[in-house]
């Protein structure tokens, strides 16, 4: 290699040359220093957009000398988040600043409370937040939490898994102006559908508007087919601040403010189209019935606990936790890039997190996982015991059109005379991080919050990813997998890993045959009564060998 540095210069020497005398201390102080120059109002709202706490006490201070404290949040604090939605919405901000900035805002508040006086007024407005019942998945609903709550509204959160008598209980005791539901899977839609028709056969339609959000709704649904049903005004918020907005303009709506006005609905461009569906069919799709059933190396199942973080560290999909769990994207203009906020924010504080899982003993990785001999009769896979008799069965549905795949398909059939091989795995990291983040959102530590949830369930799906690579490998066609890890992460391996709940087999209940197989509590996993995997950090699958499975959905 030809060296072009001339003698005796050290580049790791000048680059520490530049940065002389440069200290993280000095950072802070040249920061201290802009900000003491700024107008003392300016000063405390460029606090919150820019999530500094240093100093924030000793200006609040000097605020309470010239105004009342109720008049400091109205008019001074709540427009600094106002300026980080803003941001936040032109694509200025990231999500973890915005909780950043959200924290500031608690501690302010929290501070100026004893110097309150008690108010008989209705305040800003009340929301009751619940995720619907049969649903674990509390992540957005606590977001929009953070937002509205920093914003000057009282915020009623009930928690997960609410049943609509408690929504309902809760508003009518609080007062509420709004009912605000949540919930991930597709299941939660049909719950929210008939909520809403509970409200209007009790006759409470009129009196709480509804926001709805989750990631199994869309706008269309929402706005068309469900105000179609609901008697009162229903309205999709896709993140936590169009939730913010929404409550603006319908709590402004409610009590008469002048210039409220709520956004107008999603209109159909067409109108619907009742379309004929094909009839239900068995009949088999062209997937090839001719490779080789692999021999597993036992029947049955097998836990397996204390897996160390090493193991499984290489299958941690960075670009789903930085994007999808901790929203980091790029700036629309004059921002930093993707690739930027990684470097600065992403891998930092992910070592961060990684440290601090491991030293405060946080991770739980743990399996349970089996082989078992089976067949496929039309559209049903039937699970064999070692005696040749049926154990279980799982009913899939079939594509009405292309390839009208099966999940079944990709089993022997029983007139064929074979037995198929098909595997099952219950992954989780346990408890422990799932309480510990839980504490984190207790404490207003919110981006704490975001970050060891998203990180945590991520590593779920490391942890799944990785074991069933370990499956190939028993099954012995791990010599296929690709070598690039972004090609592992493209699915580009021999077969696929089918959770419950999704596109193939949409049934949730079939979980319930899946832990009758592995029996999961003994690594700490549990079933609710709506099939939800308890902790949230968990994840449980069909793995099939086929060369032809693949993600489909069947409807």
């Amino acid at each position: 290699m030809y060296d072009r540095r001339r003698e005796g210069y050290d580049p790791l020497q000048r680059f520490l040359e530049l940065f002389e005398g440069v200290s993280a201390a000095s950072v802070r102080a040249g920061k201290a220093e802009e900000l003491a120059a700024l107008p003392l109002e300016e000063r405390l709202q460029r606090r919150i957009v820019d999530g500094e706490r240093n100093g924030l006490e000793a200006d609040l201070e000097e605020a309470l000398t010239g105004r009342p404290a109720l008049e400091i949040v109205n008019t001074i604090l709540l427009e600094g988040m106002k300026t980080v939605g803003e941001l936040f919405g032109s694509g200025q901000m990231q999500l973890p600043f915005v909780l950043q900035s959200a924290e500031v805002m608690k501690g302010a508040v929290a501070y100026l409370e004893p110097h309150m006086e008690k108010s008989d007024d209705e305040g800003k407005g009340t929301i009751v937040l619940a995720t619907v019942k049969g649903d674990v998945h509390d992540i957005g609903k606590n977001l929009v939490d953070i937002i509205l709550s920093n914003n000057g509204y009282t915020v009623v959160n009930l928690g997960i898994k609410q049943p609509v008598s408690a929504i309902l209980e809760a508003a009518q005791e609080h007062r509420a102006d709004v009912i605000g539901m949540s919930g991930l899977l597709v299941k939660s839609t049909v719950i929210m559908k008939e909520n809403l028709e509970e409200l209007n056969q009790r006759g409470l339609a009129a009196d709480f508007p509804v926001i709805l959000g989750g990631a199994a709704l869309t706008r269309a649904y929402v706005e068309q087919d469900l105000h179609e049903v609901y008697q009162g005004e229903v309205r999709y918020a896709r993140d936590a601040f169009e939730g913010l907005r929404l409550m603006d303009a319908l709590v402004g709506v409610k009590r008469g403010v002048p210039g409220a006005v709520l956004p107008e609905l999603k209109q159909r461009r067409h109108a619907r189209v009742e379309v004929e569906e094909p009839e239900e069919s068995t009949e088999r799709s062209d997937v090839a019935l001719d490779n080789p059933v692999p021999v597993p190396p036992f029947w049955g199942d097998r836990i397996v606990k204390g897996i160390g973080f090493a193991e499984y560290a290489s299958w941690l999909d960075e670009d789903a936790l930085f994007k999808g769990q901790w929203g980091l994207k790029a700036a629309r203009s004059g921002g930093p890039s993707y690739e930027e906020l990684v470097e600065t924010e992403g891998r930092p504080r992910l070592r961060m997190w990684l440290d601090r899982l491991q030293t405060e003993g946080l991770l739980e990785a743990a399996v349970v996982y089996g082989y078992y001999p089976a067949v496929s009769q039309d559209n049903d896979l039937v699970v064999l015991g070692e005696d040749g008799k049926e154990r279980t069965r799982f009913a899939f549905p079939r594509q009405r059109r292309g390839r009208r795949l099966c999940l079944a398909d990709f089993f022997r059939p029983e007139a064929s005379g074979e037995k198929d091989v098909v595997a099952f795995q219950v992954v989780t990291m346990g408890n422990r991080v799932s309480e510990a983040a839980n504490k984190l959102f207790a404490t207003d530590s919110y981006r704490d919050y975001l970050e060891l949830h998203g990180l945590s369930v991520q590593l779920a799906e490391a942890l799944a990813e990785y074991w069933h690579a370990r499956v190939r490998a028993e099954l012995g066609f791990s010599g296929e997998d690709p070598r690039d890890m972004k090609e592992m992460f493209a699915l580009k391996y021999r077969g696929a890993r089918f959770s419950l709940g999704y596109g193939a087999c949409p049934e949730l209940e079939d979980r319930a045959k899946i832990a009758d197989l592995l029996r999961p509590e003994r690594i700490g996993v549990h079933l609710s009564e709506e099939f939800q995997l308890h902790p949230e950090q968990s994840t449980d699958a069909i793995v099939i060998h086929h060369p032809e499975a693949k993600y489909f959905n069947a409807r």
